[in-house]
């Protein structure tokens, strides 16, 4: 699982525009049900300076932010990206082009309300629950008309508009960061258009003018109007979300696809990353003699039969020494990184003996483990080598619950495989492990991408690999019950520096259920 949803629970479009009769403005209206959001700026419509403007405020539940980082379902700080996302709502009004949108930290808290009218601004709270141009709640006014916002770094991110149908976008981390530390208090983000594009107003005493901004930078043409959808819109895919993205190869277990270190690739490259997953009855615990302290791995060939390891350890690469030293990753897995030259014969079998401290002795130090790996060699060619693959999900039930994780195993081998008449009598078809492979989610009715490919900085939609192959989670309530989805999967060919998607689509269909 790689990318986690949190919807909104709160959002409302705030404005000082004028109401129809182009006399009275609309500042103690209220939209917090309305399906759509909007933001604005009218210069000059009234009289020849008249400024008229519309933001917007979004609130997100960063408690349940919160109790699935406690949980580990999200990831620690550092290791995950924030993203609002709001997205654009097509209507039939002139929609702005070339400007550029404020997100900003609230510093109060302000109430939702229930108006919808964003046409003639006739819903008023007037007293009643719900926040407008001039008061964050019933009780409370803002401090600033048009609602109190935080400045600066990690407050404060912006968002430049070509077309202006663009969806918002933004990586907001520093400020959920924040949230979620309680260093700041959560009221949500106001969404405005920046100074420069707010409509001028200059008073003559250099302040705010009752509803009216003093803004003596700002433009004197107008940007009307940009809508976004709101949490209450009917489209499950458009309602407001921040989005945790994370890196989903959380597990690069290298066991079946080890290579001996060669003078063909960079130094880094040589470095193969191996995997312990201490299992107590099925269940992940910690080794107690280790803890979330170091562990150690040496090499060794294997006895004349192959049956096991036999002899010293062999020198390692990296580090020089032996034994190579290991970490804790999470709660009843370690890891470790090793190189390995080959001898002028190479064998075909290692054996990786996982073990405590050298500190134990005179004792002997305590095996925790012992596997086998089948080490490959690098190669150089003439010729670009571009192969073509057969891909399967080997355990895709067809139909998820709503509420599921499910782990997907993905089987690949060469599309030209030709096996002799021996192995395919005698052994099972191996897998080819992809480092590089990621997944889309596409809605099949229609086509429309639910989940796109996440190949960016934070590699959300990468796959895990393991000796057993390729495989991801993915959280089906990120997709809207009741349809057929396909995951399409795409590996990224080094070579030719470009990813290439696989012609296979593998559809399964999301239900909900209510007990």
């Amino acid at each position: 699982m790689a990318i986690k949803k949190y919807l909104a629970d709160a959002d409302n479009t705030i404005v000082n525009a004028f109401k129809s009769n182009l006399r009275t403005r609309g500042t103690g209206s209220n939209a917090g049900y309305a399906d759509v959001m909007e933001v604005f700026s009218i210069y000059g419509r009234e009289s020849s300076g008249s400024q008229e403007l519309s933001r917007v405020l979004v609130k997100f539940p960063v408690s349940d932010i919160s109790a699935d980082r406690a949980a580990g379902t999200i990831p620690a700080s550092g290791s995950v990206s924030f993203y609002l996302r709001l997205f654009n709502a097509v209507h039939s009004k002139t929609v702005p082009e070339d400007y550029t949108l404020v997100v900003s930290a609230i510093s109060q808290s302000w109430q939702e309300g229930v108006g919808l009218d964003l046409e003639q601004y006739q819903d008023e709270t007037k007293g009643n629950t719900g926040s407008n141009w001039m008061s964050a709640s019933n009780t409370t006014a803002w401090t600033t008309v048009g609602g109190d916002y935080l400045t600066g770094s990690g407050f404060e991110f912006t968002q430049t508009f070509d077309t202006g149908l663009e969806d918002i976008e933004l990586d907001i981390s520093p400020l959920v960061e924040k949230w979620i530390a309680g260093t700041q208090q959560n009221y949500g983000v106001g969404v405005r258009l920046s100074s420069s594009f707010e409509a001028f107003f200059s008073s003559s005493n250099g302040q705010n003018s009752g509803s009216v901004i003093h803004n003596p930078s700002g433009a004197t043409k107008s940007y009307f109007t940009k809508r976004l959808f709101a949490r209450g819109t009917q489209y499950f895919f458009k309602r407001p979300v921040i989005e945790a993205r994370w890196n989903s190869a959380d597990r690069s277990d290298d066991r079946g696809n080890f290579f001996y270190a060669s003078n063909l690739v960079p130094s880094s490259e040589n470095l193969n990353t191996l995997y312990l997953y201490n299992y107590v009855r099925g269940v992940l615990q910690d080794i107690p003699a280790i803890g979330t302290g170091q562990i150690f791995v040496e090499l060794y060939s294997g006895s004349a039969d192959n049956s096991g390891p036999f002899g010293s350890p062999l020198s390692l690469l990296s580090p020089i020494v032996t034994p190579a030293t290991g970490g804790h990753v999470s709660t009843g897995i370690y890891s470790c990184s090793i190189a390995i030259t080959s001898a002028a014969t190479p064998l075909t079998t290692l054996y990786d003996v996982w073990r405590g401290p050298d500190s134990l002795l005179p004792i002997p130090p305590v095996q925790y483990f012992t596997g086998s790996i089948t080490p490959k060699t690098h190669s150089a060619s003439q010729t670009v080598r571009k192969p073509t693959y057969f891909v399967n999900i080997t355990n895709n039930r067809g139909r998820y619950r709503s509420d599921e994780i499910a782990r997907f195993n993905v089987f690949v081998r060469e599309k030209f495989w030709n096996p002799t008449i021996y192995t395919v009598a005698n052994s099972e078809v191996p897998t080819v492990t992809i480092e590089e492979a990621a997944y889309r989610v596409c809605r099949t009715i229609d086509g429309f991408e639910a989940v796109p490919y996440g190949t960016g900085s934070t590699k959300h939609t990468y796959m895990s690999y393991d000796v057993n192959g390729n495989y991801f989670d993915f959280d089906m309530s990120s997709l809207e019950p009741g349809y057929e989805y396909a995951f399409k999967i795409a590996f990224y060919e080094s070579p030719l520096d470009s990813w290439s998607e696989q012609p296979e689509t593998f559809t399964f269909r999301v239900e909900e259920y209510e007990y």
